[in-house]
């Protein structure tokens, strides 16, 4: 038999999350590539030679969903609660501070950091050439959204050495900061999804109603939009984006009934909800609506969001922000539904034989309300 095909490890557990739930007395025996050989029940294990056995909860690696690795240089430099159009300055001030070099070299630190922490694939937003270097050599698995920014683009042709990289599709920024035409060109482009900053700032729907920060700011700027005309953010992403259009909102803090209530009725496609507490927190002090989320059994993923208002860029600590969802429900939105928004479930995502998504061992964990608590820890075992 080629040795390569046998299980090099065996590991067992006191639980293993799977979508359906959780299992008890888990052996998951893996093989030289990382790939699931078979998932198997086994109360004993110590009576099985070879088999390594961890206290906790076994899980698959985690899935990043929304990060900009370009902006690792600025882990650290930007204060916290200084809000949006705070963190935007702050942002277009520091981006080009150091040369090309050291923003590779923090891009490096920064994609070892997370696989240390246990993420095993990464939704990354790109504006620029420079994280592909490290994403190109990373043991990590990337889908590079490469972003349209800025109400002064009219075409997407300068995406184009983004979109030569491998696993790499288009998307705009968000819905205040890319003019009509881009918009709607991007929107009908090519079928993977579309990842949008959406309601991050209650300044987003002012806009459209012709007030509030980003509207003075734009217009101290001599800068004009041409799609206020929708009345809303919402309005205008159902009626410039097709039905069929799978969709990656990002932060979405301000979200209400109402915009979900018109998504639902306009897209067929899945949407899927990407959370990153610990930067919201950071930039603005607001929280995403989880539970209004929940109610309306939204497809709910996490993200870390960049260095620039997260310096921890751990998917565990977005999980501890949310410490009140139930363990299981909490375990999915860091693992399957961030592969299934970033097409990689057929690899990642979960524990099963075929599969090569990385293991993960949360331990500490309140096993009477099945639920993170104070104490609760996770480490990466492959």
């Amino acid at each position: 038999m080629n040795s390569s095909a046998q299980p090099i490890r065996r590991i067992a557990s006191n639980l293993l999350w799977q979508p359906g739930g959780f299992l008890r007395h888990p052996l998951v025996s893996i093989d030289a590539g990382g790939r699931i050989l078979g998932v198997e029940q086994c109360a004993e294990p110590d009576r099985l030679a070879g088999v390594e056995f961890y206290g906790g909860v076994l899980l698959p690696g985690l899935v990043n969903a929304h990060c900009h690795l370009e902006l690792a240089h600025l882990a650290g430099m930007i204060p916290a609660r200084c809000g949006f159009r705070g963190f935007i300055r702050a942002l277009r001030a520091h981006r080009h501070a150091v040369s090309g070099e050291e923003r590779h070299r923090a891009a490096d630190r920064i994609d070892a950091a997370m696989r240390s922490r246990g993420i095993r694939a990464v939704g990354d937003t790109s504006n620029g050439m420079t994280s592909f270097a490290t994403k190109r050599q990373s043991a990590l698995r990337y889908h590079t959204f490469a972003e349209l920014f800025g109400l002064r683009s009219s075409t997407t042709e300068h995406l184009a050495p983004l979109l030569a990289e491998p696993d790499t599709s288009p998307t705009p920024h968000s819905l205040y900061a890319v003019q009509e035409a881009p918009f709607a060109a991007l929107a009908r482009e090519g079928d993977a999804p579309l990842s949008l900053h959406y309601l991050e700032t209650p300044d987003e729907k002012e806009l459209f109603r012709g007030k509030g920060g980003l509207w003075e700011w734009y217009r101290s700027e001599g800068l004009s939009c041409d799609f206020l005309h929708y009345g809303s953010p919402t309005r205008r992403l159902v009626e410039q984006t097709p039905r069929d259009r799978s969709l990656l909102l990002v932060h979405a803090t301000c979200t209400t009934q109402e915009d979900i209530d018109q998504l639902r009725e306009h897209f067929t496609a899945p949407l899927y909800w990407c959370l990153c507490p610990t930067s919201n927190r950071h930039i603005s002090g607001l929280r995403p609506p989880v539970e209004l989320l929940r109610r309306n059994g939204a497809l709910i993923c996490l993200g870390t969001d960049s260095p620039a208002s997260n310096p921890a860029m751990s998917l565990f600590e977005e999980m501890r922000q949310l410490e009140e969802v139930p363990l299981g429900e909490l375990i999915a939105w860091a693992t399957l539904h961030g592969a299934r928004a970033l097409g990689m479930e057929q690899e990642l995502g979960s524990v099963e034989p075929g599969k090569r998504p990385g293991l993960c061992l949360l331990s500490g964990i309140d096993y009477a309300s099945m639920r993170l608590g104070p104490s609760a820890r996770l480490r990466p075992l492959l």
